[in-house]
């Protein structure tokens, strides 16, 4: 059975085709990365007009690569939360209007929950219960899946999301956007002379990461108060590695508390390369990270979501509506 995933919920145009929630057949995404970076971050207005102007060419090409008729299309699974009001309103229209007119059922899927079924994409099933840790550029959290559709939050951020602290810091020290790929980058580059504190928060699966970027903010002050050169390179990588490090030892424990089979780790700062190794290192569980190219946003991750969602019945209204700061769990 094939199911179309369109994904709009920030600054990439994605859709897909995905065979029985499995087998990925065809994988589009339009980047609006060079567009936003002039701005230093990503403006919702802008990423909605772009939004716009891609879509319709986005699922096009992605039936097209399948190759996929209409006729054969047995769901449209939909991002509508949580992300950019005005990108998910393209995405969310443009599948409803496209469902409608060619009666295809519509199924709506959590952003979140897409990251997570990315792990289902051309690998064997992961086993339930299965630790999820979800690191993005809006979202950090740590989450049990117990089986389809059936998720418990153990722990989420309480201010900065690691990703959008990765953006903060690339500005800080002049590196561009997006951040998280330039400070990596940089780090590389690093004798690894300095270090920043870790916000614990023990007792809880939380996280934080505002104090972080105020100690990156004063170290570079201090540092550049000194008057030599800012060792840019020293900077992001003492940056990364804390960030890392809380990532990788919150969900090792949470792995050991839960008594999870296989631990997850998902979203868009699940392409850095240090901490795809920490979590694999620390874990007492196996780990699954998908390929770079599946954790970043994309429309595999919703079809492949959407068809367990189909095969338990479930069916999106017409009136559906988006839902910006929609939950998980």
């Amino acid at each position: 059975m094939l199911v179309l995933g369109i994904e709009t919920s920030c600054d990439e145009t994605a859709a897909a085709v995905v065979e029985d929630g499995h087998r990925l057949l065809a994988n589009v995404v339009a980047s609006q990365e060079e567009i936003h970076a002039r701005y230093g971050g990503i403006v919702p207005e802008v990423a909605s007009r772009q939004h716009l102007l891609s879509i319709a060419t986005v699922v096009e090409t992605a039936l097209a690569r399948a190759p996929a008729r209409w006729e054969e299309i047995a769901a449209i699974a939909v991002t509508h939360g949580p992300g950019l009001a005005g990108s998910l309103l393209v995405g969310l229209n443009f599948a409803k209007a496209v469902a409608l007119a060619r009666g295809i059922p519509l199924v709506a899927v959590n952003h979140l929950e897409g990251h997570i079924y990315s792990a289902w994409l051309d690998a064997p099933a992961p086993r339930f219960p299965l630790l999820c840790l979800l690191v993005s550029g809006g979202h950090t959290g740590l989450f049990l899946m117990e089986d389809h559709g059936h998720y418990r939050q153990l722990g989420g951020t309480r201010d900065d999301a690691a990703g959008e602290a990765f953006d903060k810091v690339a500005r800080l020290l002049g590196l561009g956007f997006p951040g998280g790929p330039a400070i990596q980058r940089v780090a590389a580059a690093s004798a690894g002379d300095l270090r920043l504190p870790r916000a614990w928060l023990p007792g809880t699966d939380d996280f934080s990461f505002s104090g972080l970027k105020t100690a990156a903010l004063h170290l570079v002050q201090k540092l550049e108060a000194g008057g030599a050169a800012l060792p840019v390179p020293e900077v992001a990588a003492a940056f990364q590695e804390a960030v890392v490090d809380v990532l990788a030892a919150k969900a090792a424990e949470a792995a050991r508390a839960t008594g999870a089979r296989e631990l997850l780790l998902g979203g868009g700062v699940a392409a850095n390369l240090l901490l795809r190794d920490a979590v694999a290192t620390r874990s007492p569980v196996p780990v699954r990270v998908p390929p770079v190219s599946l954790c970043t946003d994309n429309g595999a991750m919703i079809a492949a979501a959407g068809f367990f969602r189909w095969r338990a019945g479930e069916r999106a209204p017409w009136d559906l509506d988006v839902h910006p700061s929609l939950r998980l769990g």
